[in-house]
C-alpha cells in the first residue's frame, strides 16, 4: 500500500516526515487489528490458531511469525503516529477549535499520542529483548489497584470508565455518522468502491467503538466492587464477549479485522495534517 498522499493540496499540510510516520502509524495499527481480528475469529470458529486478542498479543504473534523486521517497522510507525496526534493536538491541525469540546478533543489526541508512544515501546522491547513485559490487563489492574488505594481513588476509576465508555460510544456514533469520510481523500475512487470502503470501515468503527464500551463496563464492576481484578484492557473486553456466544464474538472479532482495514485506508486516504 502506498504511503503518499492522495491530493496534492495535503503534501503542503504537514512536514513530509511527519506526514511519512504518521502513515506508517495507520499501517501499524492496521496490521495489528488484522492480526487480532482475523486470528481470534479463526480461533473462535475452530479453524484452528492462538486466540489473540489484544495489541500485546498481536505483537507477540507478528514476533514469533515474522521476527523483529516487521515489528520494528510496527514500532516506529507507532512512535510517527503518537507524535503526529501530539502535534496536531497543540497546533490544533484538525480545527477543532479553542471551546471547552474542542479542547477536549485536542487533549483526548494528545492522550491516545501518548498510548501510542507506550505501544511503541512494547513493540521495541520485543524488537530489542524479546520481551514485551506485563500484557495490558496486568497493567491495567496494576494502576487501578494503586489509584483504588488512593483517597477518593474509587471516583477517579468511575471517571476513567466514563471516559472510556464515552470514547466507545463516540466511535459508535461515528461509525453512523457522515463526518467518517470527513477526513478522507476518497474522490477517485469509484461510486461502489466507495461505498464497500465505507462499509467495511463503518462496520470496523463500530466494533471497536462495541469493545471500548465493554472496556468500560469492566472499570465500573471495579469501581463498584473496590476491586481491581475486575477491571481490564481489550484482552479482557474480548473475553467478556465471548461470553455472549461464538459467533456474535466471532462477529465483533471480523468487525476488529474490518478495522483493521479501515486503518489501512486511513494510510493511504487520510488528510495528515500537523498545523
Amino acid at each position: 500500500m502506498a504511503l503518499h498522499p492522495v491530493a496534492e493540496t495535503a503534501a503542503a499540510e504537514v512536514a513530509p516526515w511527519i506526514e511519512r510516520m504518521a502513515r506508517v502509524g495507520f499501517v501499524a495499527k492496521g496490521v495489528l487489528y488484522l492480526t487480532i481480528g482475523i486470528l481470534s475469529a479463526r480461533s473462535a470458529i475452530g479453524a484452528g490458531g492462538r486466540t489473540v486478542t489484544d495489541t500485546h498479543e498481536a505483537m507477540d504473534a507478528l514476533h514469533g511469525t515474522f521476527g523483529r523486521p516487521l515489528l520494528a517497522i510496527i514500532a516506529f510507525g507507532l512512535a510517527g503516529y503518537g507524535l503526529w496526534l501530539i502535534v496536531s493536538a497543540f497546533t490544533d491541525a484538525e480545527h477543532k477549535g479553542h471551546g471547552a469540546k474542542g479542547i477536549a478533543k485536542r487533549i483526548g489526541a494528545a492522550v491516545r499520542g501518548i498510548v501510542h508512544f507506550a505501544l511503541a515501546g512494547t513493540a521495541a522491547s520485543l524488537v530489542l529483548w524479546q520481551s514485551s513485559g506485563e500484557s495490558h490487563d496486568d497493567k491495567a489492574q496494576h494502576w487501578t489497584a494503586r489509584v483504588l488505594d488512593t483517597p477518593g481513588g474509587i471516583f477517579l476509576v468511575w471517571g476513567v470508565a466514563l471516559a472510556i465508555g464515552g470514547y466507545g460510544l463516540f466511535q459508535l456514533r461515528k461509525a453512523a455518522s457522515k463526518k467518517l469520510t470527513k477526513n478522507l481523500n476518497l474522490e477517485r475512487l469509484s461510486t461502489r468502491t466507495r461505498q464497500v470502503v465505507m462499509g467495511i470501515s463503518r462496520f470496523g468503527v463500530a466494533a471497536r467503538g462495541v469493545v471500548f464500551v465493554t472496556i468500560a463496563v469492566l472499570f465500573s464492576r471495579a469501581a463498584m466492587k473496590g476491586d481491581a481484578h475486575e477491571a481490564g484492557s481489550t484482552s479482557a473486553s474480548m473475553r467478556e464477549l465471548f461470553e455472549f456466544g461464538r459467533w456474535p464474538f466471532v462477529a465483533i472479532a471480523v468487525g476488529v479485522a474490518a478495522y483493521g482495514i479501515y486503518e489501512l485506508v486511513e494510510a493511504r486516504y487520510r488528510r495528515v495534517r500537523a498545523r
